[in-house]
């Protein structure tokens, strides 16, 4: 489904990253990078609206935050 790109993420986000849980590989948080907050709530809604969600087991919706800090070690 992800690969299929529903809602447009392709023309829109700069990028994504797939994350598995260890203890459970059903488990899956996928996060995409935008150029802008506005670019990222577009994409939310569209999102939202395109019923890609309809048929997978959501834990928490669609959420946009700002990255306010990032170190490498």
């Amino acid at each position: 489904m992800f690969d299929s790109d529903p809602a447009g993420r392709k023309q829109s986000a700069k990028g994504h990253r797939v994350f598995r849980g260890a203890d459970n590989p059903n488990e899956v948080f996928v996060s995409l990078e935008f150029a802008s907050v506005e670019d990222a709530k577009s994409f939310r809604e569209r999102l939202l609206a395109s019923g890609a969600l309809d048929n997978v087991t959501i834990e928490k919706d669609p959420t946009v935050a700002e990255l306010v800090e990032e170190t490498a070690y």
